[in-house]
């Protein structure tokens, strides 16, 4: 065995939440997969995930398990690296025999895994917010899409600040897709691109571009960065005086840049997300009080931790409405519909053309000193695009990902 894995604290919880629930839970456990990075340029965003998951695993288990069967947890550090997220996955799936696998941050680390759980007809929950257009059986998404995200932001920032935008993005297939559906929508409400720019995972360096920024002088600027390393645009622009609002789908949401970086570099950014700790409503306290008694040093809970919470009570849902972990059972509870869960981050269904998640999405503003506000909320936000464009798993799976310019066949 690798360093990476760690099954001794994990089957020591799922043993220890067994003796408590007594014998409802003396049945062959659930085993659960979690491929996700603890360490490498994404582990700030995505140590929480894990914990979420360990947090929701802890609930169930100690509420009897699911159906009766209690869960084991089988983890693996992919150290933010696209290899080891295929041979992970090779391993769970074949030598582990996971029933289910939560994993991968980056649209880059999912479409490195998705042919093999394909090849082994297995079944993945892939809990970020992303591009859109995965539509494949074998994978059921929890985190928003473009047209829950960018519908909603694009259009109240130009009516707030005007037509004009400017896009930097990572270089790669979440950042390309993204970029496309803003442009689509800055041309669907009259505005204009005046510039675009996609930058290498790993670039630290942004003076070049925060110069085209000031040359183009949009109304604001899109910003699609991921990493570590390209987080160090928001401080680099801030130095420069640059000043001018930003809108993203990912930042904060994700990296929960505005508590890492000096106030007031984030001042001005607004964010769509589903969840972040600061929604102040009582299922989001009582989430936050639950996380912070088992991991009372996490930095911060963001949306991709209640998205993998979320996503563990789903899978019980669907599991105990099937009676069983067969995967065309729970396939087939899903096309149903009305698999729903009221959570941290509200009340969320899952899309059974689809098997995207719908959500309330928070206008998250980052004020001068780096607090939030949230200047409107859309509630019940549906994962409406890849049905609508022709995707049906209820019907038929190409195993795809699609994009507006290139949609499912009708």
């Amino acid at each position: 065995m690798t360093s990476t894995f760690r099954p001794t604290r994990l089957l020591a919880t799922a043993a220890i939440a067994a003796i408590v629930a007594g014998p409802a839970l003396a049945q062959d456990p659930i085993k659960i997969g979690v491929l996700e990075d603890q360490s490498g340029d994404f582990a700030a965003a995505t140590t929480v995930k894990v914990h979420a998951i360990e947090l929701a695993a802890d609930e169930i288990n100690e509420a009897g398990g699911i159906d009766g069967r209690p869960i084991e947890l089988v983890v693996y550090d992919t150290q933010s690296d696209n290899r080891r997220y295929q041979e992970f996955m090779r391993r769970v799936l074949q030598r582990d025999q996971v029933d289910v696998v939560f994993a991968g941050f980056s649209s880059a680390s999912r479409e490195a895994y998705r042919p093999i759980v394909n090849q082994f007809d297995g079944l993945a929950f892939y809990n970020n917010q992303y591009e859109g257009g995965v539509c494949d059986a074998n994978m059921i998404v929890t985190g928003a899409v473009p047209e829950q995200q960018f519908s909603t932001l694009i259009p109240w920032m130009m009516e707030t600040y005007g037509p004009k935008v400017y896009t930097i993005a990572a270089d790669y297939n979440f950042g390309q897709i993204s970029a496309e559906w803003v442009r689509n929508i800055v041309a669907e409400n009259g505005g204009e691109m005046v510039g675009e720019e996609f930058i290498p995972l790993g670039v630290s360096q942004f003076s070049q571009t925060i110069q085209n920024i000031q040359e183009a002088n949009p109304d604001f600027v899109v910003t699609l960065l991921v990493g570590a390393a390209q987080a160090s645009y928001y401080e680099q622009a801030a130095s420069a005086n640059l000043g001018k609002p930003m809108a993203s789908s990912v930042n904060v949401g994700q990296g929960y840049e505005h508590k890492r970086f000096t106030p007031p570099s984030l001042a001005n950014m607004y964010v769509t997300t589903n969840y972040i700790e600061e929604v102040d409503t009582p299922a989001s306290k009582e989430f936050l009080d639950k996380f912070h008694a088992k991991f009372p040093d996490e930095p911060y809970v963001n949306q991709e931790a209640a998205n993998s919470y979320i996503a563990m009570y789903l899978y019980k849902q669907m599991v105990e409405r099937a009676g069983s972990t067969d995967h065309d059972a729970i396939r087939a509870e899903l096309a149903k519909g009305d698999v729903c869960f009221d959570g941290p981050s509200g009340n969320v269904c899952l899309d059974p053309k689809s098997q995207h998640m719908s959500h309330t999405i928070y206008l998250a503003k980052v004020e001068d000193d780096h607090s939030i506000s949230f200047p409107t909320v859309w509630e019940d936000i549906d994962p409406y695009w890849l049905g609508e464009a022709g995707c049906d798993l209820t019907q038929n799976d190409p195993s795809a990902q699609y994009t507006p310019s290139n949609p499912p066949a009708q």
